[in-house]
């Protein structure tokens, strides 16, 4: 039986005040890496990607990257997901998902998919058109929500995340329903992990598409966050902080309600006015 890794760590600081200098334990959010692997059923194994992520619900983060970035597309694909074992220093941080027969699986489409969601400057137009390649459609109406409601899912994120509280350094996702009522919540040190923690949750349980679904973020909106969210079929996003312009035109592109700068005070409507009451 595998133990789960801690999410939290205990190190030594100087905590300096304008009076003083002492020495504390403080709690700090884990990095670490997560490999993740592609087994087919002929037994060829595939290293699609390494992720800095918080350890924990690692099988939700597998599938849910997995699934939103278009390598699997149905809860029948997956066959079984296990740690690797083969190497005792590995065996938390790397995850192998293995394939069903009814799985179709490319290892072609590795490169191409990777290279359309990198970090390193591909123009927005190349990026769009790689979602509508990948069989993206503009979202139906789905969820409302009223302006109260967007108002409140802040605090109602922040107040739902044990382990920022206790170090301060993770973001968060959270599914809530249109009432405001949490469904979901995972954090990591990544934005994108978080998200693909929640979608593999879904995933896993068979419930994509999650169009009756408000999903709330701690931190921007950026295209990878919004190209997500797409991909699991949700039509409202609340961001905390700003959206950058390929999120917005992701948002307009696909029929997206994208809302930015949420506080209680009030938020600003990128696109999607519509379905805010």
């Amino acid at each position: 039986m595998i133990t789960p890794r801690r999410n939290t760590a205990r190190v030594e600081i100087d905590r300096v005040s304008e009076a003083s200098s002492r020495r504390r334990r403080d709690a700090v959010a884990v990095e670490e890496p997560l490999e993740i692997r592609i087994a087919t059923v002929e037994g060829e194994e595939h290293q699609v990607a390494v992720t800095m992520r918080t350890p924990g619900d690692d099988f939700d983060l597998t599938a849910g990257f997995l699934f939103s970035e278009g390598l699997l597309s149905h809860r029948s694909d997956v066959a079984d997901l296990r740690y690797c074992v083969d190497v005792e220093t590995q065996e938390y941080n790397i995850m192998t998902v293995y394939l069903s027969e009814a799985a179709r699986f490319d290892p072609a489409e590795l490169t191409r998919n990777f290279y359309t969601t990198s970090s390193c400057g591909v123009c927005g137009k190349a990026s769009l058109e790689a979602i509508e390649i990948r069989g993206c459609a503009p979202l139906p109406a789905g969820a409302t929500v009223s302006a109260d409601i967007v108002r409140s899912l802040p605090d109602a994120l922040r107040r739902r995340q044990p382990v920022f509280e206790r170090t301060g350094g993770l973001h968060a996702a959270g599914l809530f329903d249109p009432t405001g009522e949490l469904q979901l919540l995972r954090e990591d040190v990544g934005r994108h992990n978080a998200l693909d923690k929640v979608i593999g949750e879904r995933f896993l349980g068979g419930a994509l598409p999650l169009g009756e679904s408000v999903l709330a973020v701690s931190g921007r909106a950026s295209f990878e966050i919004m190209q997500k969210a797409l991909a699991a079929g949700v039509p409202i996003v609340v961001a905390v902080g700003a959206p950058s312009s390929l999120a917005v035109d992701v948002a307009k592109e696909f029929g997206m309600t994208l809302i930015g700068f949420a506080k209680p005070t009030g938020f600003n409507v990128y696109t999607g006015r519509h379905r805010i009451d």
